[in-house]
This record gives structure tokens, C-alpha cells and sequence, in this order.
């Protein structure tokens, strides 16, 4: 049985926690958004656009994509679990260790997964056999870039030859680019124009972690095969984004300034917070997302949680063994507690 609600964020076990499992963007949710939820209530008395209209139409403008191609959900888990249920793949395939969701979106419809292991040894870096591994017994195939919970960040070159390789073996693409917003120059890694070429994949993005707006659940995503996109929405829930979501997604696509600060700060204290990580020894891998994935001792999960702060344990990934984490890059005065927790129980264990 698939492991249930395995991810980070979970502040409701843990009240007054500093949480580090959850990535999203720690300079909270923009003004304009909180205000557009509040004058959008009177309209929550009525059903909401299934159609997602006027998001659709933002959207549209915003990335660059056709409105037909545009499909709105309750989050990106949401999509993920439409798109898997509309498809019914028999056999998938993943890498190994890569986002929770997939894994339980495919049981949910029993499908054969198919798991390449990414090598340790090698920096958990995706490599020609999991290409090598799209055969024609593959029914679709899930790739997220940057990878959670790593933040390797594959280019569009070897992106390019996944989507290829799928359309040679009639397999279908779900690409995840939820993070990439995230990276320095996210237009040369996203594969939107592709979109032209290709129907044989479908591009995943969400406002989760960019607008801070978790718990508004709001997901999109690209397609240019009608029939897709006509089979999820006819297997997911009617009104599945409410009139709430809409409006803040609406709201939050006209956040140009508040965007550009809060991803300079965090670029800042992700160099600062790298920087502190090192001096305690920790192994960092080079993560490209607004996250940290780093090799250190057993239980520290445990030990950051006596200290006020939640971190992310990534032994529950498939193919993952014991002392791997995942942070969150935070403000500075909560990187700077982290930091000193860490040195704390560090230091500690070099005194036993």
C-alpha cells in the first residue's frame, strides 16, 4: 500500500513550529492577493467558473500559452490525480527519488511503476538509462525539473530527449516544472514552447510555492492534445477551483515587484544558509530550487524538532536511505535559528 500524506508542512501536529519541510516562499502570501480573497467573498456565494475564464485568460498572457491549452486545478495534486485517472496508464515510469504524488496518483488507478534509481555516487544527477528506460511498454512517464527533493536541475537538451523518446514509444510526458520559477534564468530550462510540436506531454505548474499560497490550492497546467484535456476534466470534480482560487490566482499574476524582491532575497540567503551549512560539514548538493538538499547525520530530524524546527527527513523517498534532508530557504532571522540549531546538535555529537 502507497504511503498516505507524506510531505512536508504539516504545522497542524506541530503548532508554533518553525517549519523548514515546506518550500514555499517565506516572504508570505502578497498583500494584493489577501485583499482580492477578502473582496472575492461576496461572490463565494455563488458556484464557481468551471471554466476558469478570466484565470485561464491571465494565465494566457502571463506564460505565453493558448487559453485552449490551459487547464486550471486544486492545487497540482489535483491535476496529477485527473490526469493519471482521464489516462489510466498500465505501466510508468519514475525516478527514484522524485515527488511523493506521482507514486500515489498512479496506485490510485494500480498502475506498474517502474523506478530508475538515481546514484549517490553520482550527485542524484538523471542519466541516458532513465531515457533508456522509455520502451515501448511504457505508458507515461513523469519527470520533475528541478527534481524534488534534490533541486537537480536537468537541461533542455537532455529534457528534449525525454520528450522525444516518449513520442518515438507512444508514451506520454507529465513534466513537472513547479519549481522552476525558482531558478536563474528559468525561460532557457522551460520546455512551454514545445507545446507546438508535441501533444504528447503535459507541462505542471502551480502558485503554491511562488505566492506563498499553499493553502489556497491552486495548480495549472499546458497541454496540446484536446483529448486530454477534455478526458481530466470530464474524470475530476466540477467547480474544483473555487471562486476564492480564482480570484487570488488572478491577483497574483499582476505581483511583478512583490515576485522580483522576494526571489532576490531568497537567492541572498540561500548563498548565506549554504554558507553556514558548509562550515558545519554538511554535504550540499547543488540545488537549483528555493530548497536545500544536504547528507548529514542519523535522526536529525528528530533532534531540529526538540529544537522548534521541522526540517524535511527524505528517508520515505523510494531509493533513499537514512540522513538526507531537504530545507527550506527562509527569512534571515529563521535561517539564523536554524543555523544555530544545527551547530548546536552538531556539536554535540562531536562531543560524545
Amino acid at each position: 500500500m502507497t504511503k498516505i500524506h507524506i510531505h512536508g508542512g504539516d504545522v497542524y501536529r506541530n503548532p508554533g513550529i518553525l517549519d523548514f519541510s515546506a518550500n514555499c516562499n517565506p516572504y508570505g502570501m502578497p498583500k494584493g492577493v489577501k485583499e482580492a480573497v477578502i473582496q472575492a467573498l461576496d461572490k463565494a456565494e455563488c458556484y464557481p467558473d468551471v471554466k476558469c475564464d478570466a484565470l485561464r485568460k491571465a494565465l494566457a498572457k502571463e506564460e505565453g500559452v493558448t487559453e485552449e491549452k490551459i487547464i486550471c486545478g486544486n492545487g497540482a495534486a489535483d491535476l496529477i490525480f485527473g490526469l493519471v485517472l482521464a489516462r489510466k496508464p498500465k505501466r510508468a515510469l519514475l525516478l527514484a527519488p522524485t515527488f511523493a504524488e506521482y507514486e500515489q496518483a498512479l496506485a490510485s488507478v494500480e498502475c506498474e511503476i517502474v523506478y530508475v534509481p538515481l546514484s549517490e555516487e553520482e550527485g542524484f544527477v538523471p542519466r541516458e538509462n532513465f531515457i533508456n528506460a522509455i520502451t515501448e511498454d511504457i505508458d507515461m512517464v513523469f519527470f520533475c525539473n528541478p527534481n524534488n527533493p534534490t533541486g537537480i536541475l536537468a537541461d533542455r537538451k537532455y529534457v528534449e530527449k525525454i520528450l522525444q523518446r516518449c513520442k518515438n514509444s507512444n508514451a506520454f510526458l507529465v513534466l513537472d516544472e513547479c519549481f522552476i520559477d525558482f531558478i536563474e534564468n528559468p525561460e532557457a530550462y522551460t520546455m512551454k514552447a514545445y507545446l507546438k510540436n508535441y501533444t504528447n506531454f503535459f507541462l505542471l505548474k502551480a502558485f503554491t510555492k511562488k505566492y506563498a499560497m499553499a493553502g489556497i490550492r491552486l495548480g495549472y497546467g499546458f497541454c496540446s492534445d484536446k483529448n486530454t484535456l477534455e478526458n481530466m476534466q470530464a474524470v475530476m470534480q466540477p467547480w474544483n477551483v473555487s471562486v476564492l482560487a480564482q480570484e487570488a490566482g488572478v491577483a497574483a499574476l499582476k505581483e511583478k515587484e512583490y515576485v522580483k524582491e522576494t526571489f532576490d532575497k531568497i537567492k541572498i540567503e540561500k548563498e548565506w544558509l549554504l554558507e553556514k551549512l558548509k562550515k558545519l560539514e554538511l554535504f550540499c548538493y547543488p540545488s537549483k530550487a528555493n530548497y536545500i538538499f544536504f547528507k548529514g547525520p542519523l535522526h536529525l530530524k528528530e533532534k531540529c524538532l526538540k529544537q522548534g524546527i521541522s526540517i524535511r527527513d527524505c528517508s520515505n523517498y523510494p531509493n533513499m536511505k537514512e540522513g538526507f534532508y531537504r530545507i527550506a530557504v527562509r527569512k534571515r532571522e529563521e535561517n539564523e535559528k536554524l543555523a544555530e540549531a544545527l551547530e548546536y546538535i552538531l556539536n554535540g555529537e562531536k562531543r560524545k
